[in-house]
């Protein structure tokens, strides 16, 4: 049991080490240690880095919204600066895949030619279009729920983070890895992720939802069952957008590349973490 508690921190800290730039150095990462295979089981705490950056980012935008004056636009200031916080903690890991999958498959619509732009470390018109849109959608999104419930922000920062971070590895199971595996991003996850990684996910997943579904509990003795029903609907709905996006991303990778490379792993969280937000607002 101790040596099973032992692994799951491992391998959790160690996907924190490679997802994120929170630091994980000295003596913690000697702990931690180092193996291609550990690198491919960490992927199944994907969603637990989602916990763990969503968690700060919404802690973050939570005490802007405290210390700013009550005006109307300090929702926007709050998702602003919220949003810099999170690309702040991932070194805009999953925003450079997003960049490089829109450059490709808009830059040619030869599959071969497109990887070769993909692994360009250049950005192009159609790479810094996405990215601009994208980043602007979900500011847009996130002050828009905020000047509803600045509590609710909280929540929707939260879980659309752990969300998120789940569809990529359905990608992994599901679909080849293309491309040059020794050369890319994704390297340590060209592999098949195991059921069992797939399963440590998925409980992440579960355990966010059924916080918020505490927190749901609690919103009931406070706005009424009526309101706090709308909520539960609304975020319900925001799942499904989430996962519709996912299934076009799927079809578009499919028909363009016949799998997935590494910057569509970050394509993928990035866009279905943006639909989340877009879901959830249009229930409100």
């Amino acid at each position: 049991m101790v040596n099973l508690l032992s692994r799951f921190v491992r391998h959790f800290l160690l996907s924190v080490q490679f997802f994120t730039r929170i630091p994980v150095t000295g003596r913690l990462a000697n702990w931690v240690g180092f193996s291609p295979a550990m690198l491919r089981a960490s992927a199944a705490h994907f969603p637990g880095v989602g916990w763990l950056v969503g968690g700060m980012v919404a802690a973050f935008t939570a005490g802007l919204l405290a210390r700013l004056p009550p005006a109307d636009f300090s929702p926007l200031v709050a998702a602003v600066w919220g949003t810099a916080f999170g690309v702040l903690l991932t070194g805009a890991f999953h925003e450079d895949g997003l960049a490089d999958v829109f450059d490709g498959l808009g830059g040619s619509p030869d599959r071969d030619r497109a990887l070769i732009i993909m692994k360009d470390s250049r950005v192009g018109a159609f790479g810094a279009i996405a990215l601009m849109l994208v980043l602007l959608g979900k500011v847009s999104l996130l002050a828009l729920i905020g000047s509803v419930s600045p509590a609710l922000l909280c929540g929707v920062l939260f879980l659309a983070h752990v969300v998120s971070r789940t569809w990529p590895l359905l990608l992994i199971r599901f679909m080849p890895h293309v491309g040059d595996a020794a050369g890319s991003k994704s390297k340590p996850l060209a592999d098949q992720i195991t059921r069992a990684s797939l399963g440590v996910a998925f409980i992440w997943v579960f355990l966010a939802l059924t916080l918020v579904g505490y927190a749901q509990l609690a919103m009931n003795l406070m706005v009424g069952q009526e309101e706090s029903g709308a909520f539960l609907q609304a975020f319900m709905n925001a799942l499904l957008a989430s996962g519709l996006v996912f299934l076009l991303l799927w079809r578009w990778f499919w028909r363009r590349l016949q799998g997935f490379t590494g910057d569509c792993l970050g394509a993928t969280q990035q866009l279905c973490e943006l639909a989340f937000y877009l879901g959830f607002a249009l229930s409100l």
